[in-house]
């Protein structure tokens, strides 16, 4: 599972760094549209790309779901502003819900519940990421905190705030933060479905993430940069109190809820969304 989880990674990074690092749009967009393709075919002349279809054939992925992680990366390509948070929800599945999705197939996860929450958490720990990187975002000229929420905006104005708009995007990040709660509730009344070792990893990492929001709001507040790191020795101790509230804890053990079937409204339209 460690070599499967490693080579997943490894096709994930690719996809993205295609985007993030593309000097030309275009070649970006035609290499991206060359994986969609290749998948879709079952065969590439790309390394990296001829071992993610080997993978996912072992791991039984459907092809439909690296595709729309490939969507995403490509909506990334031609990104000003978000328009709506129902659309940030649906971004946020294509590019990391979906990773959950796969990591739950190369888990030998088979519950379809266990894909809702897998899906979850993805958009939890995307909707973080977005709240973390306000600012290197709008220097790539992407604006994902929704205009509905924010109003409209140049890149450039979030990168050098003045104060009317700082407090835009602080209310607006505060919304998006409680929205990702919803989610994170979600994905760890599913952990349960995981194996025993990815379940405490996996709840590590989610709780660590979640910090991160917490820690967004606080600097947030007393008008500190929006970029955050978790210093080590907290992170440590973060780690270990979620390990042992969860060793005690019923829920980690046994399913004892029902996906609420609100947080997929936006994506139900989407593969494996259908909760």
């Amino acid at each position: 599972m460690a070599l499967q989880a490693t080579r997943l990674y490894r096709f994930c990074r690719y996809v993205d760094d295609l985007a993030d690092e593309a000097s030309d749009k275009k070649l970006a967009k035609n290499a991206l549209n060359c994986i969609i393709y290749d998948l879709q075919q079952g065969a590439s002349n790309d390394k990296v790309v001829t071992d993610a279809i080997a993978l996912f054939k072992e791991c039984d992925i459907a092809i439909e779901i690296p595709i729309e992680l490939i969507n995403g990366v490509l909506a990334d390509l031609v990104l000003v502003q978000i328009k709506t948070e129902a659309k940030l929800i649906e971004y946020c599945y294509k590019v990391a819900g979906t990773v959950g999705l796969m990591m739950c197939k190369v888990l030998n996860v088979q519950s379809s519940t266990a894909l809702f929450h897998s899906i979850d958490l993805g958009i939890a720990m995307q909707l973080t990421n977005i709240c973390r990187d306000v600012r290197a975002d709008a220097v790539m000229a992407r604006i994902y905190l929704p205009e509905t929420a924010l109003g409209t905006m140049a890149p450039n104005e979030l990168v050098s705030l003045d104060e009317v708009n700082r407090k835009k995007v602080l209310h607006t990040v505060k919304l998006l933060l409680i929205k990702a709660d919803l989610y994170y509730a979600s994905a760890f009344a599913g952990l349960c479905y995981l194996p025993f070792r990815s379940r405490m990893s996996i709840l590590i990492a989610a709780k660590l993430y979640q910090r991160i929001g917490a820690e967004i709001e606080c600097k947030q507040f007393k008008g500190e940069s929006i970029k955050v790191y978790i210093p080590v020795k907290l992170k440590l101790l973060i780690s270990i109190q979620a390990c042992v509230k969860a060793l005690f804890n019923h829920n980690f053990w046994v399913y004892r809820t029902k996906h609420n079937a609100q947080l997929h409204q936006p994506i139900a339209k989407l593969p494996f969304c259908n909760g």
